[in-house]
């Protein structure tokens, strides 16, 4: 399985997102994203792990 690869950063009228390659799929139906430094982390939903409210980041990401 490949480590990396360059994808499109594609815009729609929702926001940005990008097609996750059918080698980095994941097998489940739900994922956590988080923001660390200029890095967007995205890995599957489980028991163990809780989300961090929208209004939580807002707040962390002010000045």
């Amino acid at each position: 399985m490949a480590e990396e690869c360059r994808v499109p950063l594609l815009r729609d009228d929702s926001g940005q997102y990008v097609v996750i390659p059918l080698e980095f799929e994941l097998s489940c139906d739900d994922a956590i994203m988080r923001k660390e430094g200029d890095r967007l982390i995205v890995e599957p939903a489980t028991a163990g792990k809780t989300m961090v409210s929208s209004t939580r980041l807002e707040e962390e990401d002010s000045p």
